[in-house]
């Protein structure tokens, strides 16, 4: 099992060498660890992995060695999920039926009604206008159709939701993922800055051939490695409406990554709040305050957030608006405090710019970044990076 395991390491694109794999069996053999599935995951991904952007790839790898579960780079066979035969059964509305339904009101009613609704339900309901249920027009559950309410479980499918109760997991972004084409990079790279810094490690060839020349012997000159200088944020937004922009995502996250040597990443969820983090399945465990962030990186880095801006206007202008936990200031407060202190900040949006007009958030989010957004194609990639080189 261990040699299938090396095996399908390697497969995955994850180097996989005789000599961690003696490393693994010699810390076994010497009982490292407790005799638990857990702490062999453990020891195995420290082992095996040494970047972090192939995280899910060795989580993938792991579950289908160890427990037979079938992974995305193999060939697989696809059943229909069950969720795909339950959604023929959901109640779908007319753009008539749509706009007859009202909603509720403000923030503080809709919280205040759910409130009530959870003292009073004592059962399970399907396609109703009132209670917690699946289907219908109830301003909560999830499945159905509301302006505005709190989805509870399920998918988001409208994307109107103020608040979701759902326990989500999110995957990391690949930072091996190929490019589909070489002019994403070729666009970053508008934004890099050469300096020679450090110690003379390099040949200076053509100071060496001038130097020998002039003295008739061989006179050799070093000189400092050429690097870029550029210093970068990326603030990727995952998960829930940012599901179908993942390989989008993969591939600038790729390039980022082989492009900025100085690059710092972290991930958040609609809107920035008090806290990101860098792995999505410890996200509630293991955050970064971003006061951290403000106070650790100079006002020199240049600061880039990817996501699509779509959201209740409510988790931006309102304190305990997020989707997904209580924040105590609102999240327009929090991108504020990071574009005042980094004047070199846009946005890229993989929503196509002529759908923008359409979404309050999308253009709430706009003003605040001083209408630095711009779509995510090369087209909108180019001016993002002219604009980042402007701002010294």
């Amino acid at each position: 099992m261990f040699f299938s395991f090396v095996d399908e390491l390697r497969a995955a694109g994850i180097s996989a060498s005789l000599k961690e794999h003696l490393v693994l069996l010699e810390a076994l053999d010497r009982d490292v660890i407790d005799r638990t599935p857990e702490a062999f995951y453990y020891l195995a991904r420290a082992t095996f992995v040494k970047d972090e952007g192939l995280l899910d790839r060795f989580d993938q790898v792991f579950a289908k060695v160890f427990r037979g579960i079938a992974t995305s780079y193999g060939v697989e066979t696809a059943e229909i999920p069950e969720d795909w035969l339950k959604a023929i059964a959901e109640k779908y509305l007319t753009p008539e039926e749509m706009e007859a339904i009202k909603s509720l009101g403000s923030w503080d009613e809709i919280m205040e009604t759910l409130k009530k609704r959870l003292e009073e339900q004592q059962g399970r309901h399907q396609g109703g206008s009132k209670w917690i249920g699946t289907g219908g027009t109830s301003p909560y559950g999830n499945s159905g159709y509301n302006p505005e309410g709190v989805r509870i479980g399920g998918e988001s499918r409208n994307k109107r939701a103020l608040k979701v109760w759902d326990q989500r997991e999110f995957k990391n972004l690949d930072s091996t993922k190929e490019l589909g084409t070489r002019n994403i990079k070729v666009a970053m790279r508008r934004l890099r800055r050469f300096a020679r810094e450090g110690a003379a490690e390099e040949l200076d060839i053509d100071a060496t051939i001038d130097g020998t020349a002039r003295q008739g012997w061989l006179d050799i000159h070093m000189r400092p490695e050429r690097h870029n200088t550029v210093k970068l944020l990326l603030f990727l937004d995952v998960g829930g409406s940012m599901d179908p922009w993942v390989k989008l995502c993969e591939e600038l996250f790729s390039a980022a990554t082989s492009e900025f040597k100085n690059l710092e990443f972290f991930y958040f969820h609609n809107c920035l709040y008090e806290g990101v983090w860098k792995d999505n399945r410890r996200r509630f465990q293991e955050r970064t305050p971003t006061w951290d962030i403000l106070h650790k990186y100079g006002h020199d880095y240049k600061v880039i957030f990817v996501g699509d801006a779509s959201m209740s206007p409510y988790e931006i202008s309102h304190p305990g608006g997020s989707v997904e936990h209580f924040n105590e200031e609102a999240g327009a407060a929090w991108m504020q405090r990071l574009t005042n202190t980094y004047p070199a900040t846009v946005w890229l949006n993989p929503i196509p710019e002529e759908q923008w007009g359409y979404s309050q958030s999308v253009r709430i989010l706009r003003e605040l970044v001083n209408d630095r957004m711009y779509p995510l194609t090369l087209a909108g990639l180019d001016d993002a990076m002219r604009e980042l080189s402007r701002k010294a």
